[in-house]
């Protein structure tokens, strides 16, 4: 794949990451690259630019001598990698080199070449940097994070290899691969953006759009297990009301649930004036985790395709410090490595993530409690009640996790903790919020793959599985062949660890 000056988008992203299609760079975005470093390299000559010949931060005040300033960079990343916690996956970080390195190919930042060249060549061969979660307050941007990073280009640091962590030095060495060029301030320019929480929000957002596909088949198939009236999903219905998502999803569901026998017309049991009951056997409406999935699932899809617009955007953006402007010939300084844009998005996805979880942990509820559902034993437990406990265990870790989630969406983004002596008196919090983004996703997967679970066994005590739209028929297989049918009591967590392992991994 070509990185050139057109945009990336969200299926380049999705290509070179779960595809691991290689890169290249295009001519002209490399000449791109060398203008803005050999204009900043004489511009910088006799003045005073922040990064270049000046401190950091609120040290800014203090002149670094012409001497001095190829080690001023150095300094600078080997002070901040300084990160600590569990280390980011490796595909979440490649995300990030993938939106650092575009980022610099737009030539803005004034970096020597060298640093395209190492970034391609370690994108390419999956080499990634060990990054910590902990350490980014989203201000000057990842800064800690992006330190991380930068070590690893100098030389120095840790990498994940081949599936092992191994000294940056030792794979350089195995793979003839020479550390950046340090020639004028590449330090900052690596660290100083957004590229670490644009990187992870943008797995999030492909994570989250698999997700609300399996959210919305187990909503399909739950509507089937109870022999709902269809006409909540009825074109009519949804375009009374102008959310272009709410009309998306209940389109959706029409189509997963086209062949189903099992699913009914409103006419065919209470419009046609034969009933005589005054006090109704059946439900005329269902719960609302049933009949309102496009009212709910709507604003999800509508707030995930927000946010994956926003996230295009930021990581097609200049985001560091100052600015060069090669075609006006001027430097501009300022605070596009802010991380705001990306904090807010991450908070507004993992609000709707959770209340996709809260959506399916309902619908597991309804399926569990036969005061609900009329048609199910207790726990959909097909042995002997009392005796054994069907799907009774798994619901409390689905509770638990639900709860959780819950807790966790609350915001990041007005979270803002002044520090580097209140030269960041504002702060983003946006790498925080994108990493806590990917644990509520993780979480509604493991509820997902509960209720699924729960599902293919009330078919199968139903025995409807000739009687379920082809749609869901696919699912029972998929999951089906992961779990077999348990009558007796069965340890679970590998169940639910194999189908969480599996929704994650194919949509």
């Amino acid at each position: 794949m070509l990185i050139h000056k057109e945009e990336l988008n969200i299926e380049d992203f999705y290509t070179i990451l779960f595809h691991n299609k290689s890169i290249s760079i295009d001519t002209s975005t490399i000449e791109t690259v060398e203008k803005s470093f050999e204009f900043l390299k004489e511009f910088a000559e006799d003045k005073v630019i922040y990064g270049v010949n000046t401190g950091f931060g609120p040290m800014a005040q203090y002149r670094i001598n012409d001497i001095e300033r190829i080690q001023l960079q150095y300094n600078l990343i080997r002070s901040h990698a300084s990160g600590t916690g569990n280390p980011i996956p490796p595909m979440y970080v490649k995300a990030a080199m993938l939106a650092r390195l575009n980022t610099l190919c737009l030539g803005f930042s004034g970096v020597h070449k060298s640093v395209i060249d190492v970034m391609t060549t370690l994108i390419n061969k999956d080499i990634t940097p060990l990054i910590y979660e902990h350490g980014g307050v989203g201000a000057s941007g990842d800064l800690v994070q992006l330190a991380h990073l930068a070590l690893t280009l100098i030389g120095e640091g840790e990498v994940f290899y081949k599936g092992e962590r191994k000294p940056t030095a030792e794979v350089f060495k195995l793979e003839k691969i020479a550390p950046i060029k340090v020639a004028l301030r590449e330090g900052l320019a690596l660290m100083n953006g957004t590229s670490v929480m644009t990187g992870i929000g943008l797995v999030n957002t492909i994570y989250t759009r698999r997700l609300l596909d399996w959210v919305i088949t187990a909503s399909c198939a739950i509507n089937e297990i109870v022999n709902t009236y269809d006409d909540h999903l009825s074109h009519e219905l949804n375009h009374a009301k102008k959310h272009i998502g709410q009309q998306q999803i209940a389109k959706q569901m029409r189509s997963h649930l086209k062949d189903s026998t099992l699913t009914k017309k409103r006419e065919d049991h209470l419009y046609n004036k034969q009933s005589t009951e005054t006090v109704f056997k059946e439900k005329v409406q269902e719960y609302y985790s049933l009949r309102c999935v496009p009212q709910i699932l709507g604003p999800v899809l509508d707030t995930l395709n927000n946010v994956e617009k926003i996230l295009i955007e930021e990581v097609n953006s200049a985001n560091d410090n100052p600015i060069v402007d090669v075609a006006k010939k001027h430097v501009f300084h300022g605070g596009n490595f802010h991380g705001d844009y990306v904090s807010l998005e991450m908070d507004k996805l993992k609000i709707v993530v959770a209340k996709m979880t809260m959506l399916a942990e309902r619908q597991l509820n309804y399926l569990l409690n036969p005061r609900l559902n009329d048609i199910l034993p207790p726990f959909v437990n097909l042995a002997k009640l009392g005796l054994n406990f069907g799907m009774q265990g798994v619901q409390f870790t689905a509770t638990s996790t639900t709860a959780e989630s819950q807790m966790l969406a609350n915001p990041m983004y007005v979270h803002s903790i002044p520090n580097n002596n209140d030269n960041q008196d504002i702060v983003s919090m946006g790498t925080n919020a994108a990493l806590i983004t990917k644990k509520v996703i993780e979480n509604a997967f493991e509820v997902v793959a509960i209720e699924l679970i729960t599902i293919i066994q009330a078919i199968e005590y139903l025995e409807v599985q000739d009687k379920v739209s082809t749609n869901t028929k696919k699912m029972y297989d998929q999951i089906r062949k992961i779990v077999p049918v348990f009558k007796e009591d069965v340890v679970m967590y590998p169940y639910v660890n194999s189908v969480k392992d599996y929704i994650i991994n194919n949509s």
